[in-house]
């Protein structure tokens, strides 16, 4: 079972930025598409960015231009650069693994994000 463990959240000022790891516990990018979601308090979790196998990346209209999504494939991890920090950026943001093929959905625990003055 593959396991995802997140880490880079914390508190930050409004136009500040923060860079989300997720480190996977196999080599998975080659038949796993990966992304970010997130969850703020009172809402439903909603896809920020993802990231295909050939490096094809999306991202959420709210987020585009300023976080971006990548991986190292050497090291199992998938980064999220979030930049231009926004107050509505504040969630809880989960990694995720994606297999199309079987339907698999495998979860990291979750990674506080805090936009705040």
């Amino acid at each position: 079972q593959v396991q995802l463990v997140e880490s880079g959240g914390g508190l930050v000022q409004p136009g500040g930025s923060l860079r989300l790891s997720c480190a996977a516990s196999e080599s998975i990018f080659s038949i796993y598409v990966m992304g970010w979601y997130r969850q703020a308090p009172g809402k439903q979790r909603e896809l920020v960015a993802t990231i295909f196998r050939y490096d094809t990346t999306t991202y959420a209209t709210s987020v585009k231009g300023r976080f971006t999504i990548s991986r190292d494939n050497a090291q199992n991890t998938v980064y999220l650069q979030m930049n231009s920090l926004k107050p509505e950026d504040t969630a809880v943001y989960y990694c995720n693994a994606h297999r199309p093929s079987t339907r698999e959905d495998y979860w990291g625990q979750g990674t506080q994000v805090t936009v705040s003055s």
